[in-house]
């Protein structure tokens, strides 16, 4: 029921909620921490909080669809979406309807109100997502970092497990310019004697020592657990407790995915006093699992890949991943990024790789201009004779010239930001 005064539907409560505080990014706990208090929102269930630069979303998902196979009624929260805002909330591996969404948005909406306090877009989703969680009375949830982890609005649950994938360069602006920084900020989600699970083996000092100074119990890979790929189609996990044999390999694509899952083999091991799981359940998980936009071949002849690779750390998983598939003939570029990303870093990254360039402007607010990708290219040494570049007003143009140009031998890659990638999965209908 539309109230007046209130936004109504799903699209009206996007914008409010868009234009509800003066920044974009606020990093602090205080506010979104006083209308938790206010909506009571304590978890009643084990609660795995994922942070890292890359790899958060495949590590989610590969989590969920093992708890899910071993009968968990599973909450997960992520972000950004690619096309609806609904993705970012699953229960039981099923987006939330609209209804359920509004539902959430009007009791924080009350709760901020009571608080005399705004909340960003970002906060106020992450209230909502745990709202809907403890409505539908779930078992587990797992929650997504947005960015860093230290003053992120998911911070403000304690994690009975917290997964650390990676550290790497990215919004710097926010998190510091240095590995050591961001370490730091990223660490802040660890919890006093409680099990962290890290998917990089070289962590900056910043990490050891919060992990040390905060008493978690914190486990690196290829030193507390790991994994052996025994064949193309199998490998084992190892831990200093256990072993498991002849698992299938995760069904996302990508030279990184054994670390993600072995990550949250780890992870379930640290909780199995909470969470018991099936060999069963962990090969079905594994087996089911899939993530939009992640290394996503949607076409053989020719080969199309999509892939929200937008960092360099993330170019170069997916520079790794391209030669992993070679293509007979040429490959093109279908890009557009955000203007306050590393673009020349991701370009650097991925140009041996790239044939063709056809980059395109964006409609998100912080996109950048189709020009600006230009001067960068041309920054590279990458020039636009024989047409090894073109410029489109936006994505789908580009994606469409490139389908019409591209024969069977040829290979299509869209990247850049998830604003591209979703561009091309709804022009799909997917």
């Amino acid at each position: 029921m539309h109230i007046a005064g209130k936004p109504g539907d799903l699209t009206e409560w996007l914008d409010y909620l868009e234009k509800l505080h003066p920044k974009s990014i606020d990093m602090g706990l205080e506010r979104v921490d006083r209308v938790r208090n206010e909506l009571r929102l304590t978890p009643f269930f084990p609660v795995i909080v994922v942070g890292g630069t890359n790899g958060k979303g495949s590590v989610c998902a590969i989590m969920e669809s093992i708890l899910t196979a071993a009968d968990y009624r599973v909450g997960c929260y992520t972000s950004p979406h690619l096309i609806r805002y609904n993705e970012r909330i699953h229960v039981k591996q099923q987006v939330v309807s609209d209804a359920q969404l509004l539902r959430a948005f009007n009791t924080v909406e009350q709760a901020r109100k009571k608080c005399d306090v705004s909340l960003t877009y970002f906060e106020f989703g992450t209230l909502a997502a745990m709202h809907v969680f403890m409505v539908e009375r779930i078992d587990v949830a797992i929650l997504e970092v947005g960015l860093g982890g230290r003053l992120d609005a998911v911070n403000i649950f304690d994690a009975d497990c917290a997964i650390l994938t990676n550290v790497e360069l990215d919004h710097q602006e926010y998190l510091g310019d240095s590995r050591e920084a961001i370490g730091y900020e990223k660490a802040g989600i660890f919890r006093r004697e409680k099990p962290v699970v890290c998917a990089e083996a070289d962590l900056p000092l910043s990490v050891l020592h919060h992990a040390q100074k905060t008493g978690a119990q914190i486990n690196v890979i290829h030193q507390d657990f790991g994994f052996v790929q025994e064949s193309n189609r199998q490998w084992q996990f190892w831990s200093r407790q256990n072993r498991l044999y002849m698992l299938p390999l995760p069904a996302l694509r990508g030279s990184n995915q054994l670390h993600n899952a072995s990550a949250c083999l780890m992870a379930l091991e640290q909780l199995r006093e909470q969470l018991q799981i099936s060999i069963q359940a962990i090969r079905e998980g594994l087996l089911c699992v899939t993530l939009p936009g992640r290394f996503q071949l949607v076409s053989m002849r020719p080969m199309i890949i999509l892939d929200v690779a937008h960092n360099p750390a993330a170019a170069a998983v997916l520079a790794k991943n391209l030669e992993m598939t070679p293509s007979a003939g040429k490959t093109y570029a279908v890009f557009a990024m955000l203007q306050d990303k590393d673009i020349a870093g991701v370009v650097e990254v991925l140009k041996n790789h790239i044939d063709i360039w056809l980059i395109s402007s964006t409609d998100a607010a912080r996109g950048a201009h189709a020009r600006q990708l230009l001067q960068i290219l041309y920054k590279s040494d990458i020039t636009s004779e024989n047409n090894t570049i073109r410029e489109f007003e936006n994505v789908i143009s580009a994606y469409a010239f490139a389908c019409e140009q591209a024969d069977k031998n040829d290979r299509i890659c869209v990247f850049g930001s998830f604003f591209t990638v979703g561009a091309v999965l709804q022009y799909h209908g997917k």
